[in-house]
Order: structure tokens, then sequence, then C-alpha cells
């Protein structure tokens, strides 16, 4: 039990070592492997989803070709033929997010199980922890990604259009990977939200907890307040942050952060901003504001945006005004 306890109340100077969740280096015990290796496979293909929705260009020039010369069968052709490929891209994405949720549900399945208590989880599965955190951060990432990218649902849409106008002429698409009408609107709605990967893990996590009910919902809200807890602690503390090997790990660590403090949101039938909360809300807050603001502005918006509680009454005035866009 130490370690994480030590994090938590900052004792230092007896705590070398293994000092906290260690997101860089911690590998599974045997125990953990037959999850650790099914997991990985999934976070091992989101590196690639990550560097595609970073280089998705989009077909905006060809678009607006298209639109503005109707009637030109030429341009209206390359215009599918450059969207067609993106599209496919985009269905990509969306499938996966279906094996991010399922992988959470692994997770959390043995880091809420009853056999300790969500802290001695934590500490004692480190391997599933981090990968856990690292599934919170790529949803961070993604959804950064994919907000600062207006093309993805105009090519979407444009792709749903055409093909609505070629069923009306009783046209053939000759995609070969045409998306059909039921897949077409999930992805409509997943690509809808400011926030898709996070609205689904959002979601994963409500649906866990109201599909085990046997699982007490604490289990579910500690394990997700004390990593919060922990990655507060280990960035606003110097003599933690100096021993991260990557300056990587602290933006890791404000992103993993973000994300449980969303999902215990979405959770926890009282949310994060109460005065009750498991989680320091304004402490949470300062550390992410003490940061270069370039590099947390998505998190705060996050925050703003895609948690369930913010504007309720029981939240405070200062947690509100801390979260004020400028």
């Amino acid at each position: 039990m130490g370690n994480l306890i030590k994090v938590l109340t900052r004792d230092i100077d007896n705590n070398a070592g293994n000092f906290f969740l260690d997101f860089e280096n911690a590998q599974p015990s045997q125990s953990e492997t037959e999850v650790w290796e099914k997991v990985n496979q999934v976070l091992t293909e989101a590196k690639v989803i990550l560097e595609d929705l970073q280089t998705y260009k989009g077909a905006g020039e060809e678009i607006r070709q298209a639109i503005q010369n109707p009637n030109v069968e030429g341009v209206q052709e390359k215009a599918w033929a450059a969207v067609v490929p993106l599209v496919a891209k985009l269905k990509t994405f969306y499938e996966f997010s279906q094996k991010l949720e399922s992988s959470l549900h692994c997770l959390l399945d043995i880091l809420t199980s009853a056999d300790s208590t969500p802290t001695q989880h934590l500490e004692q599965k480190q391997a599933l922890a981090r990968q856990f955190a690292h599934i919170l951060h790529f949803t961070l990432r993604f959804d950064e990604l994919k907000m600062t990218n207006p093309a993805i649902q105009n090519d979407f849409s444009y792709y749903r259009r055409t093909i609505s106008r070629m069923r009306i002429n009783n046209m053939s698409s000759d995609s070969g990977s045409e998306v059909n009408n039921e897949l077409a609107n999930r992805m409509s709605l997943f690509y809808a939200s400011a926030t898709p990967m996070l609205k689904t893990l959002s979601d994963a996590t409500s649906k866990f907890v109201s599909d085990n009910p046997e699982v007490p919902i604490e289990n579910t809200t500690v394990c997700l307040s004390t990593m919060a807890c922990v990655c507060k602690v280990m960035l606003e503390t110097p003599e933690y942050r100096s021993r991260f090997a990557s300056e990587e790990t602290v933006l890791f660590c404000l992103r993993v952060m973000v994300g449980v403090i969303i999902l215990y949101d979405h959770v926890h039938p009282a949310g994060a901003f109460v005065k009750t909360s498991n989680i320091d809300m304004k402490g949470c807050i300062k550390v992410l504001k003490d940061q270069p603001p370039s590099s947390v502005e998505g998190l705060l918006n996050a925050l703003r945006y895609t948690t369930k509680h913010l504007n309720d009454e029981s939240t405070s005035k200062q947690i509100k005004n801390m979260l004020q866009a400028n």
C-alpha cells in the first residue's frame, strides 16, 4: 500500500524508488499479462490512428470545386475520388472507438473488483493503471486534433449528400467501401460531438457502472479520484516532477488528470465539482493554469464543455470563475 499513500501524503523522503504511478515504465506482472496483452494491441493501433488523424488534410478544395461546378462530371468525379478514401479513414476511427470502449471495460473490471481497495489495485497493478492512463491520453489527444479539423465533418457531410443523390438517381457509387445508412447515422452522431472519444469513454464508464450493480459505485469513483489526486500531486510537487524521464510525461499526466475528472463527473451522482467531491478541483485547475496556456487550453475547454455538473448550482462560484474562458 505504501507508495501511493506516500504520494498522496507527499511522503517524498521515505519513498525513493517507486514514488508514484509509474506511467513511463510499469510492466505487467504474471496475473496482469492476459489483459495487458489484449489492451496493448488496441493501444498499438491507437498510435496509428493518431498519426492518421494528424495527417488528415480533407478534401476541402475538391468539394468546393464540385459545389461550384455541379454539371461538370470530371470535377464531380475528382471530388468523389478524394472523399471516398477519407471516409474509409473516418470509418476506421469510429470503429476504433468501439475497441477502446471494450478495452476500458476490461481494465475497469479489474481495477474496481472487490478483492482489493481501488488504491491497492492501482498500486499493485501499475501496468494496467498505466494502460488506463494511455487510453485517457489517447482520448484527449484525439479530441484535441478532431476539434481543430473542420474538414472531418465537411468531408463526411459531402459524402452523405452525394450517396443520397446517387441513390435517388439509381447510380452506383463504385466505391466498394460504401458506408451503409445505419453505420453512417452512428458515425454522424459520433462526429457531431465536439469530443467524440471522450463522450464514448464517458458513456462507457456510466454503462459499466449500471451494468455491474454488484460492484459498488464507490469502487469506480475512488479509482478515478485517486488517479486524479496522484496526477495532481506528481505535477505540483517539484521533487516528483523532476523524476520524469521526459517532459512529455508532464502533458501526459495533465491529460490523464483531466480525463479521469471528466469520467468521475459523469459517473458520480453529485459530480466532481461539489464541495464533498473526492477530487480537489481547485487544486487540479490551478495545476492546469500553471502550465503554458498553449499546451492546456484544449484541456481547460474539455473541463468547461464536456463535464456534466460544472454549471450545477452546487458548483462554487470560485471554481466557475477559475474555468471562465478569457
